[in-house]
Parts: structure tokens; sequence; C-alpha cells
């Protein structure tokens, strides 16, 4: 039988069939051992062939080719990924300017990990109403930023009425018929946006953490969602930190769209724009038409990349 992963639940998986089934699935014992080095070798959005048994489960025996996924490093285990889902058609990133701040390096990191999946993205700003006026004005300038380089950028507030201009109606056409991917930091709302979406759902939010203004947990297991105008939501674990994984110091620049614009114009064809002469890139940055936040995160990730050499030797 075929079927679809639709929850992981740690060592259970419950695939929906093509007759509309919900089964619980375990993996096959060998399946492990095939070179995946994956905390989790099947994710949420599998496509996957099932072998039934008589106690109303059934085994996942093979996995079917992936379009694409998307990996985060293990937060246990450096040299393991860990796939937060399958065949996705585009990922909504849940951002909060203040309460909790979502930092534009961790935007930066998840936005160069999506263009390396070829996972289009889409910036959700949230808790609209929570802003003063001076907050406003910063998060419009962070929005006019990621717009200029050809990033969709919407403002929402999830908490609001549905004739409200902010509620969470605006999204709904982007994600008709769509396998969507949603992420973003703890406390950044989540939870409450699939609420509004879909009120039957009911999951558990939390309240943010005064001491801190972080989030707390409050989904452990990637899930995903079936959505009543077609498609699905994929629910995340709130993420603290995106370490990339996979990515090539080389290919980082082309990840990063205006700075691989910039870099065809540079003196050496394998500049790493961090101190050659003839930097078309670096002088970019000195005039303004590279934000320098986007190009400390590019350095941020060059460093990851430095460490890992070092790292990945042992």
């Amino acid at each position: 039988m075929r079927g679809l992963v639709i929850k992981n639940t740690g060592s259970w998986y419950t695939v929906k069939t093509e007759e509309g089934k919900m089964i619980d699935c375990k993996i096959k014992g060998n399946f492990r051992l095939k070179g995946i080095r994956s905390t989790n070798p099947v994710a949420v959005g599998d496509h996957v062939v099932i072998t039934p048994n008589q106690e109303g489960t059934a085994f996942i025996t093979e996995i079917e080719d992936r379009s694409n996924y998307i990996i985060r490093k293990s937060p246990n285990l450096s040299k393991q990924s860990h796939i937060l889902a399958a065949n996705i058609d585009q990922a909504f990133l849940i951002v909060t300017t203040n309460y909790p701040e979502t930092s534009t390096t961790f935007i930066d990191r998840f936005l160069a990990s999506a263009e390396a999946y070829r996972i289009p993205v889409t910036l959700v700003f949230n808790k609209h109403d929570l802003l003063d006026e001076d907050e406003l004005r910063y998060q419009h300038a962070v929005m006019r930023l990621y717009e200029s380089i050809n990033y969709q950028c919407v403002e929402i507030q999830a908490s609001a009425e549905h004739d409200n201009d902010y509620s969470v109606e605006k999204l709904k056409p982007l994600l008709a018929g769509k396998v969507t991917l949603l992420s973003g930091n703890s406390g950044v709302g989540k939870s409450t946006i699939i609420n509004a979406l879909l009120p039957h759902v009911n999951l558990r939010t939390a309240e943010i953490s005064d001491a801190h203004n972080t989030g707390m947990h409050t989904t452990t297991f990637s899930e995903m969602l079936e959505l009543p105008m077609g498609g699905y939501l994929i629910d995340t674990p709130g993420i603290k930190g995106f370490g990339t994984f996979d990515i090539e110091r080389e290919e980082l620049t082309s990840y990063f769209r205006e700075i691989f614009k910039f870099s065809k114009d540079c003196r050496f064809s394998n500049c790493t724009h961090t101190h050659e002469p003839g930097c078309a890139v670096r002088k970019a940055v000195e005039e303004h038409y590279i934000a320098e936040s986007r190009y400390n995160s590019y350095l941020s990730m060059l460093e990851d990349k430095e460490e890992n050499k070092y790292r990945e030797a042992f």
C-alpha cells in the first residue's frame, strides 16, 4: 500500500493511505542502515510504501523519491541532520519583531537553507498589534529589505477577528492547494496561527516567558494538517537556532540572492567576499546595495563552515 506520512512521534509514524485510512507504522529494522545520516530517516511529507500486519499497524518498507526536503543539524548530534519535512511546495517563516524578537541572522540562515533546497519562502510578520510606533517602523524597514530581494512579506495579527485587515484570512489564498512548512522560533505564534486557520485542531499555546522574552516549546513533533482550502500545513517544533547542514563554502554565495548577483563582478571567481582585492560584494555593502545585516549573516555562516572543517576531521 502507498501512503503519505502525516505525523511523526519519535518511533511511530502516522501514514494516510490512498484510501484515506490512518495507519500507525514503524520502520522495518534494516531500513535505518542505508547510509542515511539522519536522526529520522522517514520524514513528514514522505510518500511511502507500507506492509500492513495482523495487529492493524504496518511497516514502512520503502520511501519514494523526494522532490525536496529541508533539514537542519540535529540539536544534540552535530554530525547528523534532522529532516524537518519532505516534498514541500513552500515555507512560511513566522517572524516577530518583538515578543520574542526574531533575529535577522536567524531569518537569513533559514532563507539560505530554503534556497539550498529550492523551497520558496514567505516571511509572515506576526503580532502586529503588540508593536509601538518605533517597532512598527523598524518592522516595515525589515520588510522592505526582504521585499527588495524578492521575498514575499505579509503582516498579520494571528489573534485578530476575520474582518480585521491583519487577520489570518490574508494567508488563505497563499496556502490553498499547497504543502506549506510553517516554521519559526518558539513563541512567535505558530500554534495561534494554526488554531485561527483550523479551529478544530485546537493546538496548545504557551505564554511568552517575560524574564527572557522567549517562547516555550509547545509542539514537539512535526505534523501535516489538512487545510479546508486544499493542501496541507506542516507544523514543526519551534527552532531556537538553525544550524545549516550540507552547504559547502563555495555554494554559500549562491544562497544569498543579492550577494550572488554582485559576486559575478568580483575580480576572482573563487572570491569568498571577505578580504580579496577587487571584491564587488564588499564594495556593494559599502555602497549600501547589500544590507550589512545580510552580509554579516553570510559571514557567520562562512564561520560555521570554518569550524566544521576542523570538527569533521575527528
